[in-house]
């Protein structure tokens, strides 16, 4: 029985069963008859072709959807996204990522906020059969049970502190961070996610979900292209602008670099402010771990803001990969011990 950690965020589903992930846009549309899919060169850049039914419906997935579909849908509200975003974004993960019928274990997470209402939701959702035809590239259709034995919903950021606490071979990794009381800010897409695991137990007062995500950063860069441009880009289509630090608009190329920086500091500053207050009595912080694709972007803003001593972001890792590495490894140390 396979164990699979998958993190479903606003801006990134991320998936992983221990040898491969799967990373993509939280998109997805309806799905269109596409003539010609071949890549004219070798070099081009290629994405994951998510391409599903289910229950009768047919739809692109990630950046498929983003680049193919007339209708497209992408959302930023938490009810929204659990009822109608998760199930679609989920079963594209798993049938691309265990094509073989198989039955599978699952973890995965919540934000603080969220977790108590929602939990039982998506447990049902999700736990059970699910007949999925995936279509290739080629339309060569293949039919997958996903058989979804049993799901296990742990508080968002926790995935991070579980990734540090696990080795790859499901054994202890780092000891220290069973020992020591680790405040975690994990900064995603849409929200922030701050908690504090003391000797690794989860701290109810320490918690807190606010919508200090990165999104806010690209909503402030999308509102000023606007008025530069007349153009105002889809927040899901500004990743690789932000990371060049260039945007293309009709033809004329914009320099974001020095708007970047202000609204990155000011996000940082607003992030800062409300971990230092919300930690404020714990001050027996040993460290302070800064996880999640906005926390490896804010890192270098925020990390002279915070009050405590504060990890260092391994730069060879990809920070959004974080929680859903933890949420396997949990997985297997959890259910191979109790088998």
């Amino acid at each position: 029985m396979d164990v699979v950690g998958i993190d479903i965020g606003f801006g990134f589903t991320k998936a992983t069963n221990g040898k491969d992930v799967l990373l993509f846009k939280s998109v997805f549309g309806e799905a269109v008859e596409v003539q010609f899919m071949d890549n004219i060169l070798d070099h081009t850049e290629k994405y994951e072709h998510l391409h599903i039914e289910f229950d009768g419906n047919a739809f692109f997935v990630g950046e498929l959807a983003e680049y193919q579909s007339n209708v497209r849908f992408f959302t930023m509200d938490q009810d929204q996204f659990v009822s109608r975003f998760v199930k679609i974004l989920s079963l594209a993960a798993l049938s691309h990522l265990l094509p073989n019928s198989v039955p599978i274990r699952l973890v995965t997470g919540l934000p603080v906020a969220y977790y108590r209402q929602q939990k039982d939701v998506i447990t049902k959702m999700l736990r059970g059969e699910h007949k999925v035809t995936c279509v290739g590239e080629d339309n060569r259709r293949q039919e997958i049970l996903i058989d979804i034995n049993q799901v296990l919903v742990v508080p968002q950021p926790f995935g991070s502190l579980l990734n540090l606490l696990f080795n790859s071979d499901k054994k202890s990794g780092n000891k220290r961070f069973m020992h020591e009381k680790v405040g975690i800010i994990d900064i995603g897409f849409r929200t922030s996610d701050y908690t504090i695991a003391n000797r690794s137990k989860y701290m109810e007062r320490g918690s807190r979900t606010t919508d200090c995500g990165i999104s806010h950063a690209f909503a402030t860069i999308a509102k000023k292209l606007q008025e530069k441009t007349g153009v105002n880009p889809e927040l899901y289509r500004l990743y690789k602008s932000v990371e060049r630090g260039s945007i293309k608009i009709r033809g004329k190329n914009y320099d974001l670099t020095k708007f970047i920086e202000q609204v990155f500091s000011q996000l940082a500053s607003d992030v800062a402010n409300e971990v230092n207050q919300l930690w404020a009595e714990d001050w027996d912080i040993d460290t302070i771990v800064i996880t999640g694709g906005g926390g490896a972007v804010l890192a270098p803003f925020l990390k002279p803001l915070l009050h405590g001593q504060v990890m260092d972001i391994d730069s060879t890792r990809d920070a959004r990969l974080n929680n859903v590495h933890g949420y396997w490894r949990y997985g297997k140390h959890l259910w191979d011990k109790t088998d």
